[in-house]
C-alpha cells in the first residue's frame, strides 16, 4: 500500500497564508502525495508551486456550510476549474436534505457536475450532522446525481470521519462511487483502517506525520 498516494494534503483554515500554502505544496512534492486541497483563492499559487508534477489540485466550494445558493456553487466550481483545480469538493446543502427537498438537493449536485464536466466531483455530506438514515439517503442522492465521490466531512463540523459513518457509506454506495474520509485523521493506523474499509482517498492536514509513521513501521519490517 502506497499510503502517500491516498492523501489529499489539506490546508483550508481561514488564516492560511501564502507561505503556508507554498509549504503545503513543498511537502506534497517531498512526500509524493496524490493531491493538495486548498481554498479557491490559492489555486493559482498551488498551480505555480506544483508545476511539472503529477500532484492534483483539489478545491472546495460552498465551504464549509453548504448553504450558499446553487447558482453560486456552480459559478464557484467553474471558476475553480478555470484557475486550475483538478477536483472539486462541494459541501452538500445539509438543510435541503433535512427538509426533504430531495429534488432541489439532487439538482444542485447534477448542475455542478454538468458545469465542470470530466472534473472529479466529491460531495461532502458532513456526517456529524446526519442520522444513519440521512447518511444513507444522502449517499443514494449523491450517487443518483452523478457525482464521483462521497466525502465524509469538512473538518469544520462537530466531528470528522468515524468508522460507523464510513461503514454506512461503504454499504450504501458499493463500488458505484468512491469514498473520501476526512476530518480528524491524524495517525497512520486510522488512515490505514479507512483504506482497508474501502476508502479511496484520505483528506488530512497530518499527511507528513502519517507517512513518516508509515515509513517507520515499514523500516522495522512491519506491515499495515
Amino acid at each position: 500500500m502506497d499510503l502517500n498516494q491516498y492523501i489529499d494534503h489539506t490546508l483550508l483554515k481561514a488564516t492560511a497564508t501564502a507561505d503556508e500554502i507554498a509549504l503545503l505544496c513543498k511537502e506534497a512534492k517531498e512526500n509524493n502525495f496524490y493531491a493538495v486541497c486548498v481554498n479557491g483563492c490559492y489555486i493559482p499559487l498551488a498551480k505555480k508551486e506544483l508545476k511539472g508534477t503529477a500532484i492534483k489540485i483539489v478545491s472546495v466550494i460552498g465551504f464549509p456550510l453548504g448553504a450558499t445558493s446553487p447558482e453560486s456553487k456552480i459559478r464557484e466550481a467553474t471558476i475553480a476549474v478555470y484557475h486550475g483545480a483538478d477536483e472539486i469538493d462541494m459541501v452538500m446543502n445539509i438543510g435541503f436534505l433535512k427538509s426533504g427537498w430531495t429534488e432541489v438537493f439532487s439538482k444542485e449536485i447534477e448542475e455542478v457536475k454538468k458545469a465542470i464536466g470530466e472534473t472529479v466531483l466529491k460531495v461532502i455530506i458532513e456526517t456529524c450532522y446526519l442520522s444513519d438514515n440521512e447518511i444513507k439517503s444522502a449517499c443514494r442522492l449523491v450517487k443518483k446525481a452523478g457525482a464521483d465521490f462521497v466525502k465524509t466531512s469538512t473538518g469544520f463540523g462537530t466531528a470528522g470521519a468515524t468508522e460507523s459513518a464510513v461503514q454506512l457509506i461503504v454499504e450504501e454506495v458499493g463500488t458505484a462511487l468512491k469514498i473520501k474520509a476526512s476530518g480528524g485523521i491524524r495517525t497512520e493506523a486510522t488512515a490505514s483502517r479507512y483504506i482497508e474499509m474501502g476508502v479511496s482517498r484520505i483528506g488530512t492536514s497530518s499527511g507528513v506525520e502519517i507517512v513518516a509513521e508509515s515509513n517507520r513501521k515499514h523500516n522495522k519490517g512491519q506491515t499495515y
